[in-house]
């Protein structure tokens, strides 16, 4: 669990239909996460977007309608688990785009499960 103090959020913007070696790259990417225990990470699909093709992918209407539509992975850590984190996440974004800033975590809570 992460604990109060500096941090790192990185943002991943990819394509919901982008493939990597075993699946969409989304999925891949999530699987990743999980295994190296990144203490949680959201996925997002947001209704439109354009990115460096400046293209537009809109959920029912675009020029490109329904197709390539954005995805958005976030995730926090501690910066050494991102540096750590990093080399494999390179390897498996072919096509889109990876950022991170600096943030501090003020709380972290985990409920007991019931």
């Amino acid at each position: 669990m992460l604990v109060p103090g500096p941090a790192k959020k990185v943002v991943i913007h990819l394509n919901d239909d982008t493939s990597s070696r075993h699946d969409f790259l989304y999925k891949e990417i999530l699987a990743l996460l999980l295994d190296r225990g990144v203490a949680g990470a959201t996925l997002l699909h947001p209704k439109g977007g354009f990115g460096a093709h400046h293209l537009m992918h809109m959920q029912g209407g675009g020029i490109d309608s329904d197709r390539h539509l954005p995805v958005r992975i976030e995730f926090i850590e501690t910066a050494e688990n991102v540096e750590a984190l990093l080399p494999a996440l390179y390897e498996l974004v072919t096509d889109g785009l990876i950022e991170a800033h600096d943030t501090t975590i003020l709380k972290a809570a985990l409920r007991d499960r019931p």
